[in-house]
């Protein structure tokens, strides 16, 4: 019979995690499924999480309120060491990694909010003349049929 483990080396079930992160189960199983976290089964083969799977999840949680994608963060978290928990330093260098696209997503933002104010009411949405559809008409340049464009 093996020694009993201290109560901060034992892992955590999926209800634990779920309880202590904020996130739900299904939310689990589905960073689960996407390779942002891990789990180990226990005989009874019930997923069993390691302890630094919180702190993971609390970045998880930061990175989507910034809006960042799903497949960024699961390369910064592949970028986090395996054998210990995140440091400030692994945040730090995390967070810099999403600043430009925040900032310059901030930014479309701020000007689509300006433009907006100005159009409300108009009513025009022309694809010609409207500088939220087709500034200074860039589109009608690149000849006729549907244009994508997305203003940095």
């Amino acid at each position: 019979m093996t020694a009993p483990r201290c109560i901060h080396e034992r892992p955590l079930s999926v209800g634990e995690v779920a309880e202590r992160s904020g996130v739900t189960v299904s939310a689990l199983h589905f960073y689960e499924s996407k390779g942002l976290i891990q789990s180990q089964r226990n005989a009874g083969n019930q997923r069993r999480y390691r302890r630094d799977v919180l702190r993971r999840v609390a970045i998880i949680k930061v990175a989507q309120r910034l809006g960042v994608p799903l497949a960024d963060i699961g390369t910064a978290l592949d970028s986090l060491p395996s054998d210990h928990l995140p440091t400030a330093a692994d945040w730090q260098r995390l967070s810099a990694q999403w600043r430009n696209d925040l900032d310059a997503r901030i930014r479309q933002l701020t000007r689509l909010r300006d433009q907006l104010t100005g159009c409300i009411g108009c009513g025009c949405l022309s694809m010609q003349d409207c500088p939220l559809r087709n500034p200074q008409d860039t589109l009608g340049q690149q000849g006729t049929g549907a244009r994508l464009l997305e203003v940095d």
